[in-house]
């Protein structure tokens, strides 16, 4: 986690005048600074995630998803014929690929599943976009999201995930 405060710390720093940052960080490191900014910043909606990275910017996540949250914040979110599955706290499987370049990310559902399920894409982006709304940031998925600290690019190769300002 020490490393991933680091970058931060140094990305923050080349803001103030230009300073090339670049950085790489190991699934673990993700995986392990994302349990940790979940303790710190309770995100709404969403607990624990774990993160696998895949080259070509295709990430694999896995999550516990509060869906009974995600209707009250946006009724008929959830389509009828999943609701009987798809209530109160569920862990879901979401692969995308994202495109990130010029200090702008964007991202596609590839697939998602819970249990067995296959989860229509659709679905899951209105998902996304729910639960993006309510965090303390109010993003707004449905249109490119600014990368934080000035940062210009991100990708991924093999199981690391590598940006720069």
């Amino acid at each position: 986690m020490s490393k991933v405060l680091d970058i931060f710390s140094r990305l923050q720093a080349a803001q103030q005048k230009y300073q090339p940052v670049h950085f790489e960080l190991s699934e673990p490191e993700i995986n392990q600074y994302a349990a940790h900014a979940l303790r710190v910043t309770q995100r709404p909606g969403l607990r624990p995630v774990s993160v696998k990275v895949f080259p070509t910017n295709y990430i694999s996540t896995f999550t516990l998803l509060d869906f009974d949250a995600v209707e009250r914040w946006k009724p008929g979110t959830i389509p009828t014929l999943l609701k009987p599955v798809l209530s109160g706290q569920k862990s879901i499987w979401v692969d995308f690929r994202f495109q990130a370049s010029q200090g702008r990310a964007t991202f596609t559902v590839e697939k998602a599943y819970f249990q067995d399920i296959r989860l229509p894409a659709f679905f899951v982006q209105k998902l996304i976009e729910a639960v993006a709304a309510r965090q303390p940031e109010h993003y707004d998925a449905s249109k490119p999201l600014p990368l934080p600290f000035g940062l210009q690019k991100i990708w991924t190769t093999g199981h690391v995930l590598s940006g720069e300002n």
